[in-house]
């Protein structure tokens, strides 16, 4: 059971920022409400341009998050952008595979980029909430989809069985105060998608926003950020994706559907599309682009034999559900189940 959550700002640091004030207050009286220990790392409240200036107290914040024996789970702040600033301050002398240890960590979106670190440093994660968006949602409670996998992850420390949402939401514009207690627009979802291949696949899952990891490859909007990746061995190598499930999902930017197919032409490349058993595809948000998406990357991966199951509420997609990375795990589009466990 999760006693203690400690929020960290590693992307950006919105949740420092006066305007956020009313979302920090309802997140901490939803997990006081659950009976938790609310800590904030040291620089996590300290606002967009510091954290923006200061990876490396960022990276102590990462650091001092998994050193803490009292902290039970990592709950990143929101996801952002420049995580991979990071990178020296965590592995230029090994600093983060000597201080963590497994215990939960849970993030989105920029925070692919602390997943991969994680993963390059051993540990399994929890892909696909935060304690912004999701923790602090302006309706009158968490949305019920969301909720239910963030309280299994309290309660057991982590999550069994993944089903799909009966619904989506639209996202929202207008964050400000006035807002809180108003619900967003709704939609019935048709459940998952096979697209192509087996219904019944399994694997380890890996992977995460499709947008970060396009600039893993591609210098347009950090030029440093490629070679830094390399220098690090950041982006996991083909024989590592070997039998994994791939988790693809794209960021409310809507990256036009041309960048899509160029992202998913830098995964196959790099080996990914020829090692994995099967693909995980999140639903886009506000559904943007959706069956374009979908047309591009049975495409890109051009090889019917490869699952690819679509419309997964994990990521960007409202609301979210929570994948662990790194475990054994099963997903049958017949019965709708994504389960985790087992050798």
């Amino acid at each position: 059971m999760i006693k203690t959550v400690g929020v960290v700002s590693l992307s950006s640091g919105t949740l420092g920022e006066a305007f956020a004030r009313h979302e920090l207050e309802l997140g901490v009286a939803r997990l006081k409400h659950y009976g938790l220990r609310v800590e904030f790392l040291p620089h996590a409240l300290k606002g967009v341009e510091y954290v923006k200036a200061h990876p490396e107290r960022r990276a102590a914040d990462r650091l001092e998050a998994f050193r803490d024996p009292e902290i039970d789970l990592v709950l990143c702040a929101i996801g952002g952008d420049d995580t991979y600033r990071l990178l020296p301050y965590l592995f230029g002398e090994g600093q983060l595979e000597k201080a963590v240890r497994q215990k939960p960590f849970l993030g989105f979106s920029d925070t692919t980029v602390n997943h991969l670190m994680l993963h390059k440093a051993g540990l399994s994660t929890f892909y696909g909430q935060a304690f912004l968006p999701d923790v602090c949602e302006l309706d009158r409670e968490m949305l019920p989809y969301t909720r239910h996998y963030f309280e299994e992850l309290l309660r057991t420390g982590t999550i069994r069985q993944v089903r799909p949402s009966e619904v989506w939401y639209e996202g929202r514009t207008d964050y400000g105060p006035d807002r809180l207690g108003t619900p967003l627009p709704v939609h019935p979802a048709a459940g998952w998608k096979l697209m192509q291949g087996p219904p019944v696949f399994s694997g380890r899952i890996l992977g995460g926003c499709l947008d970060t990891l396009y600039d893993f490859f591609d210098g347009g909007r950090y030029p440093d950020m490629p070679a830094l990746c390399r220098r690090y061995g950041l982006f996991p190598a083909a024989a590592d994706w070997k039998g994994r499930i791939l988790l693809l999902e794209t960021s409310d930017e809507k990256m036009s559907p041309e960048k899509f197919s160029r992202a998913l032409g830098f995964l196959k490349q790099a080996g990914v599309f020829a090692a994995v058993s099967g693909i995980l595809f999140g639903r886009p948000a506000d559904n943007a682009f959706r069956e374009e998406y979908h047309r591009r990357l049975t495409a890109a991966v051009a090889d019917p034999a490869l699952p690819i199951l679509a419309d997964v509420s994990v990521g960007h997609a409202l609301p979210r559900c929570i994948l662990p990375l790194g475990v054994p795990a099963t997903v049958d589009a017949q019965a709708q189940t994504i389960t985790f466990g087992g050798a």
